[in-house]
């Protein structure tokens, strides 16, 4: 199943999708708080199965549409640093041992599409094609790898824009990683039942040209791994997003440029579709 939400920002429905026919999901939701929130990802997901199973969603019509990002209102956004061993070479530090983590505020969540900005100053703002997931249980102190993995509610595409030297001002790197629509997140959820998490190929264009190739199978943590792993230090609650790591490729690697107003940054994940993002430039 796959799940969306399309219109105006602040205004988008709930929407299911086999990728051709859409569906109106707002009578689904409609118990859960009116959206694909953390009670919808805690109790609505086999109601909506029930409804898409016995045909009984109206049709929605998504042409010309924006699309937002799936999940609405996440408590958190939770991301993995230097999960993929490539990127951790490339970023001139060792193989992690345990989970390297920060948080990115929800506010700087924007649909997969919606334009990002650069703020003033920033010299080196970057790109992080990522596979993402929205948690569906509360997660704490769990036994195992795999009851992280059966805690997981569906899987989606996150770029971590990141700026670098913000990022470098701090050993911590939240200065970094919270700019004004820094994360695109989309354009749909796919539920943990249809995707195997653990071969999923990511890419990234920038103006065309690619920049990034790699696939989750790679990871150093795979998602199970990270649920269990955080669970011991944190709570988990259905409707967070987890962001796991980015293979190699980025702008800070040197190899390419660091992204300037006009860019257009494209982010493809096998079974999640794609974004399309144009950098501009913000004046404050």
């Amino acid at each position: 199943m796959q799940l969306m939400r399309i219109g105006q920002a602040g205004q988008e429905t709930p929407v299911v999708t086999d990728g051709e026919r859409y569906f109106d999901a707002s009578s689904a939701v409609s118990e859960f708080g009116g959206d694909f929130g953390p009670r919808f990802w805690a109790e609505g997901l086999p109601k909506l199965q029930s409804l898409v199973e016995l045909g009984q969603l109206p049709p929605f019509d998504a042409e010309g549409k924006r699309i937002g990002a799936p999940i609405a209102s996440p408590q958190a956004v939770i991301c993995i640093g230097l999960n993929y061993t490539d990127h951790a070479a490339e970023a001139g530090q060792p193989i992690p041992t345990n989970l390297v983590t920060f948080l990115k505020h929800p506010g700087t969540i924007v649909g997969p599409n919606d334009p990002v900005g650069i703020l003033p100053g920033s010299e080196k703002t970057d790109w992080e094609v990522e596979f993402g997931f929205v948690m569906g249980k509360r997660a704490h102190a769990l036994a195992s790898a795999e009851e992280g993995l059966a805690a997981i509610a569906g899987f989606t595409l996150v770029n971590d824009v990141s700026e670098r030297a913000f990022q470098n001002l701090t050993p911590q790197w939240g200065l970094g990683k919270n700019m004004p629509s820094s994360t695109p997140v989309g354009p749909k959820v796919v539920t943990a039942d249809s995707i195997d998490p653990n071969n999923v190929g990511l890419r990234t264009l920038v103006n065309g040209e690619v920049r990034q190739d790699g696939n989750t199978s790679k990871m150093i943590f795979d998602v199970g791994t990270i649920v269990y792993k955080l669970s011991q230090y944190m709570t988990l609650e259905p409707g967070d997003i987890v962001s796991t790591g980015t293979p190699a490729g980025v702008a800070m690697a040197g190899t390419h440029p660091f992204l300037a107003p006009g860019d257009i940054v494209e982010l493809e994940g096998d079974g999640l579709g794609s974004q399309r993002q144009e950098f501009f430039q913000r004046e404050g």
